[in-house]
């Protein structure tokens, strides 16, 4: 099996390879959804003593009260000044970068007044309570915590409460420190399914949030699933996506070390180039069997790369834009000149770097937009988290009695046609006549 696909856009079977590579399997696994789908009832009905048990089975974390598995915030703050200078510094100017990117998506009431004096309108607000799921124990992941927990604040989210797992006791200080940051409200050591059905539902001690946002494994996945509808949740992502045009101006090394980053999420991630360029194709792959042995996490990499990866030969720019539109990316970085030109062509990604110098690596931890994105196509009707996510809207209706004239004979008349005499009524009785 060679290292990395090659694949022409100019081969009579091009559509059906590339929807080959692109085929993931989402199908639920019907042990994890079994056990999840108890897990949660478990919670609904026993609420904490459900928690502690299956905190104490999966997390081997003893615990006499939920209320013990409340991390403080004393806590948080000694983890922060624990950290070394330079990674305490970094962490906080990404988020103060995240804070200020997210400030520009604020959304805004607004009414107008028409002629005869009814008033129509948009309220908005934030939503009062927010989950956080985070993945504890050797999986940190600081940045989601500023990615989620941010936006939401910027929001006007009076509470978002933190959970996540703490394997034989072992709270990740990152973490911590990330939480401590980003303006979390409350954290607790508790991960799992349980964690999400007590988010949702709530127990004698955690009160239930709105909305559960945060990466976790396929228990977790497959509980926020199941609890949508009882609260909101961000999405349920698949595999990491990285797609890559290039013009062959890029030095090779960047780009297949771009391609990489994604590579090393997992077995599952999909990394993918477009170039009309076949030597400079050639140059990637003979960078990417040089960089490879380097490579901490190289066995996930080419695991990931002969399985879904690609390098593909377009015709040129245009049917790369074309192509990347079907693809509709998680990320999708244009290493070309004058990258704005292709950028207008694009209309599905959840990510859009553009120019050399803009790695998806840099989007990842510091750059400013949101980190959760939308993945397996979904760009094309979805797009990434934001303080849009943690707001909600309210129509306003302020009907003038000259208002109820007009707007009173309309709904009579089409009340009556759907057959509802009362709502036609309710409108009648306002009208003068």
């Amino acid at each position: 099996m060679p290292l990395i696909k090659r694949l022409s856009s100019r081969d009579a079977q091009f559509s059906q390879s590339l929807s080959t590579l692109l085929a993931f399997d989402a199908s639920e696994d019907e042990s994890i959804e079994r056990v999840t789908a108890q897990v949660l009832n478990e919670v609904r009905q026993r609420g904490d003593a459900a928690v502690l048990d299956y905190t104490r089975q999966f997390d081997q974390v003893p615990a006499d009260n939920v209320a013990a598995l409340e991390i403080p915030r004393t806590e948080w703050e000694s983890a922060l000044q624990a950290l070394p200078t330079a990674q305490r510094e970094a962490l906080e100017i990404a988020a103060e970068r995240v804070r200020t990117y997210h400030r520009h998506q604020l959304g805004e009431s607004w009414s107008y007044t028409e002629a005869d004096g009814t008033v129509l309108g948009q309220k908005i607000t934030p939503l009062d309570r927010v989950g956080l799921y985070v993945p504890g124990g050797k999986a940190a992941y600081p940045s989601s915590v500023l990615m989620n927990a941010i936006p939401a604040k910027v929001a006007g989210v009076a509470e978002v409460v933190m959970v996540t797992p703490t394997p034989n006791g072992v709270r990740n200080p990152l973490v911590l420190a990330a939480a401590a940051v980003a303006g979390v409200d409350r954290a607790w050591a508790i991960g799992g399914a349980q964690a999400v059905g007590a988010l949702a539902y709530g127990t004698q001690t955690i009160q239930p949030v709105d909305k559960i946002v945060g990466p976790g494994n396929a228990y977790v996945a497959a509980a926020k699933r199941r609890v949508f509808g009882t609260v909101g949740i961000d999405m349920i992502a698949g595999p990491s996506e990285i797609l890559i045009i290039a013009d062959g101006t890029t030095p090779a090394d960047w780009v297949a070390m771009d391609l990489f980053s994604q590579a090393e999420h997992d077995e599952l991630a999909q990394s993918i180039l477009l170039c009309p360029d076949a030597a400079y194709l050639d140059e990637v792959e003979s960078a990417i069997e040089r960089l490879l042995p380097q490579m901490p996490r190289a066995d996930i990499i080419r695991a990931s790369l002969s399985g879904r990866g690609a390098l593909i030969l377009v015709r040129d720019m245009d049917e790369a834009c074309n192509i990347a539109n079907d693809i509709a990316p998680e990320h999708l970085e244009i290493s070309a000149q004058n990258p704005q030109q292709w950028a207008e062509k694009i209309r599905h990604a959840g990510a859009i770097f553009m120019g050399a110098y803009s790695s998806e690596a840099l989007g990842d931890y510091c750059a400013g937009p949101n980190h959760v994105l939308p993945t397996s196509r979904t760009a094309r009707f979805s797009s990434p988290l934001g303080v849009y996510d943690f707001q909600k809207r309210s129509s306003l209706i302020q009907v003038s009695r000259e208002g109820a004239q007009t707007l009173g004979r309309i709904a009579n008349t089409l009340a009556l046609g759907e057959g509802l005499q009362a709502h036609a009524a309710s409108a009648q009785y306002r009208l003068d006549d």
